[in-house]
């Protein structure tokens, strides 16, 4: 069976002759939760435009659920791989929040009150239920961004790409989107997080991919690229303080398997308790 997406020897130079990409091989399936890291320049949002045809390969191939992204439009990507800016500005044009997020419906045959109920459902799970009638460029940039994604989320697609979006939002939101990736993810669909955001990129993703000069140094499961330092590094990454707890923690004779905040908690509190009994 072939991956949903496939990246094959794929080069991309930008025309102001800057080489972005440099024979990248990547797969990935229906389903996983992928991290792609790496410092700035790295070419990591060059890689994941080509996913839903807003870059076209130079040299190599790209296929999605296979299509080839060279004789397929945007239009018909985006219906398989829903893309998030970076930056929110670039895909909001309507004029309120509820025009936005209807916008991406439009072109799908549902009836009316299938779309109603996605637009209420994404509205409140994102938390910007309260926006409806407001214009998406009188929010603050932390709500632009969870605007954005729910016009994304509202069509359903079988792959969601989110281009650094953790950036401007807080604790609660932080933990809100963590919440609906991990609904998600639960429900089968392919997240793919490009992300500066270790520690968030760690506690919800199942596979790390990192980057660096266009080229791919690490793809694995995320315990074992993170604990390659020196390949963590080259990528421009600092292992997240979590995970230097976990060191520590299993240095004292604590088996860890639970990388999560709550999970590491958990075993100090009870390594602590050990010790005062002592």
């Amino acid at each position: 069976m072939s991956s949903f997406i496939t990246v094959h020897d794929l080069h991309f130079a930008y025309p102001n002759y800057v080489t972005a990409l440099r024979g990248v091989n990547l797969k990935i399936d229906k389903g996983e939760f992928v991290a792609i890291m790496g410092e700035n320049g790295a070419g990591k949002t060059t890689l994941v435009k080509h996913f839903n045809g807003l870059l076209k390969p130079k040299s190599g191939y790209v296929k999605v659920d296979g299509l080839d992204t060279k004789d397929t439009t945007v239009a018909e990507l985006s219906k398989r791989v829903g893309y998030v800016f970076q930056n929110p500005l670039y895909q909001l044009f309507s004029e309120t929040v509820e025009k936005e997020i209807a916008l991406g419906l439009s072109g799908m045959n549902l009836s009316e009150s299938e779309k109603a109920r996605r637009i209420d459902e994404v509205l409140i799970e994102l938390g910007v239920e309260k926006f409806r009638n407001r214009h998406p460029l009188m929010l603050s940039e932390g709500e632009r961004r969870r605007v954005a994604i729910a016009s994304v989320l509202v069509m359903n697609p079988e792959v969601i790409v989110l281009d650094e979006p953790t950036l401007a939002l807080d604790f609660l939101e932080k933990k809100r989107l963590s919440g609906v990736l991990t609904r998600l993810h639960k429900e089968g669909r392919a997240i793919i997080l490009v992300t500066h955001d270790v520690e968030f990129a760690f506690d919800l993703s199942e596979r790390i991919v990192t980057m660096s000069n266009g080229k791919i140094l690490a793809d694995g499961p995320k315990e074992k690229v993170i604990n390659d330092k020196m390949l963590f590094s080259a990528a421009g990454l600092v292992e997240p303080q979590l995970f230097q707890l976990a060191r520590n923690l299993q240095a004292m004779g604590v088996n860890v398997s639970d990388f999560s905040v709550e999970g590491l908690s958990t075993k100090f509190i009870e390594y602590s308790g050990k010790v005062e009994r002592k």
